[in-house]
C-alpha cells in the first residue's frame, strides 16, 4: 500500500508538482516523427506533463514545440498559418519562430520595438527512434540526448507506434512491471501448457537496484526445459526493456527482438504509450509485414485505431468488445489484443488508483521498488540533485533477456553478457 499524501506526489504531473518536475528533467517523447510528414505542415496539438502545445515543422524541417496560444489574446496557435520558418495566428498575423520569438507583428507601426519583448514558451527537441523528444526543464539541467540502446538501431531493424490510455501514468507503468500478470490477462490459449507462462504462474522475482533505475528477473519452472528466466530494464522514469527472443511456446520467435515501452504522462488522467520493438541483432529485420502483424497481436493494428487519433477502438465505452463466450471456452479475458487486455484492467481501475486500499504480494517487488525510487527521486529534485538515470551513460549499454537457464544454474553466469547491447 502506499500513503495517501505519497500516491499524490508520485501522480500529480502538472508544472509545480513534485512528480512535474521530476519528469521535467528528463527528455520525453512528445509525439511521433511521422506526425509531422513535413516541412510546413499541419500543426499537431500536444498535451504533455499537463501543459498545452503545439508541435510543428518549420520550413527547414527543424520540428518545434511551442505554446499552443499566442500571447496576444490566446488565441489557438493550431488554426496557425504554418509558413516561411514560422507559425502565424490568423487572428491578427502575429508569428514565432522555432525558438518562441516574435518574428513579425503586422498590427504595430514599422518602427514598434514591441516585438522584440514579445514570445511564447518554446522547448528543446530532437528527433531519435522515429519520434520527437522534448525537454521541458530547467536549462542548466538539461541532460545530454538520451542513448538508449533502441535510439541507435537502424530504421529497418525497428518499430514504434503509439496508443493514448484514460488513467494516470502510473497505473500503467505498473502494468508494464508487473510480469505476474502474463499468465493470466494475456493467456490466450486456455489450458495450452505448450506456453511458457501457462507452465509456471507465480514465478519467483528479484529486483537489483542501478544507477538508473533497476533490472529484475522473473524465474518460472519449465520443467524439462529447465527456468524460463527473463531479465528486463526498468530506466528511470517510465522506460521499460523485455526480450522476446524465445517465442511464447519456447521455441525461437519468429524476429527475435527486443520490445519495449515508455509511458509518457499527458495529464493527471491521461497517459501516452510508446509501445516499440527492435530486432536483436543485424542479422533479421521487419518486414512492412511482420509489422502489421506484430501490431494486430497486441490490439493496435490498422482496424484496431479510431481513424486519424491514436485511441482504440475497443475502449470503455463498449467494455472493450469483451467476448463472454470467447472468455468461457479460449481466452482468459475474452478481450482481444494484449494492448487493449492491459488498458481495460488499467482505465478499469479509475483514473487515479487509491492505493492506501492495496494488498501487495511477493510478485509486486518491481512495482514496490519503483514508487520508492519514484519518491526519493521527487525529493532529490527538491534538494537540487540529480535524479537517476539522467545521464546516458548509466543505461546505454544495457539489454534485456529472455531464455532458459538450467535448473541448478546461476543464471548470472548462463546469461553474461547478454545482457550488454549489442547496437
Amino acid at each position: 500500500m502506499l500513503k495517501h499524501e505519497d500516491n499524490e506526489r508520485i501522480c500529480r504531473v502538472g508544472p509545480g508538482t513534485p512528480a512535474g518536475e521530476l519528469f521535467r528533467r528528463y527528455w520525453q517523447p512528445a509525439l511521433l516523427s511521422e506526425e509531422l510528414p513535413a516541412p510546413d505542415c499541419a500543426p499537431v496539438r500536444v498535451k504533455l506533463l499537463g501543459e498545452d502545445l503545439l508541435a510543428w515543422r518549420d520550413s527547414n524541417g527543424r520540428a518545434a514545440l511551442t505554446s499552443a496560444f499566442c500571447p496576444h489574446r490566446l488565441a489557438p496557435l493550431f488554426y496557425g498559418r504554418n509558413e516561411e520558418c514560422g507559425i502565424r495566428c490568423v487572428y491578427h498575423g502575429w508569428k514565432f519562430d522555432a525558438d518562441g520569438n516574435c518574428v513579425d507583428l503586422p498590427t504595430e507601426p514599422p518602427a514598434s520595438r514591441m516585438k522584440n519583448n514579445v514570445r511564447i514558451a518554446s522547448y528543446p527537441t530532437m528527433e531519435l527512434a522515429g519520434m520527437i523528444w522534448a525537454y521541458l526543464g530547467p536549462k542548466e539541467t538539461m541532460p545530454s540526448a538520451p542513448d538508449h540502446e533502441f535510439t541507435r538501431v537502424p530504421a529497418k531493424h525497428f518499430h514504434v507506434n503509439k496508443t493514448f490510455q484514460a488513467s494516470n501514468y502510473l497505473q500503467a507503468l505498473e502494468g508494464g512491471l508487473d510480469t505476474a500478470h502474463s499468465s493470466y490477462l494475456h493467456n490466450n490459449k486456455l489450458g495450452d501448457k505448450s506456453f511458457l507462462r501457462n507452465r509456471d504462474g507465480a514465478p519467483k522475482i528479484d529486483v537489483h537496484k542501478t544507477d538508473y533505475g533497476y533490472c529484475y528477473t522473473s524465474d518460472r519452472n519449465a520443467g524439462e526445459d529447465g527456468r524460463y528466466f527473463r531479465v528486463y530494464q526498468y530506466i528511470m522514469p517510465t522506460i521499460q526493456l523485455r526480450g522476446n527472443v524465445t517465442s511464447r511456446t519456447g521455441g525461437k520467435a519468429k524476429v527475435p527482438k527486443i520490445d519495449g515501452h515508455v509511458w509518457v504522462p499527458v495529464d493527471d488522467e491521461t497517459t501516452c504509450i510508446y509501445n516499440f520493438a527492435y530486432t536483436y541483432d543485424e542479422t533479421s529485420e521487419f518486414s512492412p509485414e511482420y509489422r502489421v502483424e506484430f501490431d494486430i497481436d497486441y490490439g493496435r493494428g490498422p482496424d484496431d485505431v479510431i481513424p486519424g487519433t491514436y485511441w482504440l477502438k475497443r475502449n470503455a465505452s463498449n467494455d472493450y468488445m469483451i467476448d463472454r463466450e470467447v472468455q468461457r471456452t479460449q481466452t482468459y479475458t475474452g478481450i482481444k489484443g494484449i494492448n487493449t487486455q492491459d488498458m481495460a484492467l488499467q482505465e478499469g481501475m479509475g483514473a487515479i488508483v487509491d492505493r492506501s486500499k492495496e494488498i501487495l504480494g511477493s510478485t509486486d517487488r518491481p512495482i514496490v521498488t519503483m514508487r520508492k525510487m519514484m519518491l526519493e527521486a521527487t525529493h532529490a529534485v527538491e534538494r537540487g540533485e540529480a535524479p537517476p538515470g539522467v545521464d546516458p551513460a548509466s543505461y546505454r549499454d544495457v539489454r534485456p533477456y529472455d531464455g532458459f537457464v538450467p535448473h541448478d544454474a546461476d543464471w548470472r553466469e548462463v546469461i553474461g553478457d547478454k545482457i550488454r547491447a549489442k547496437w
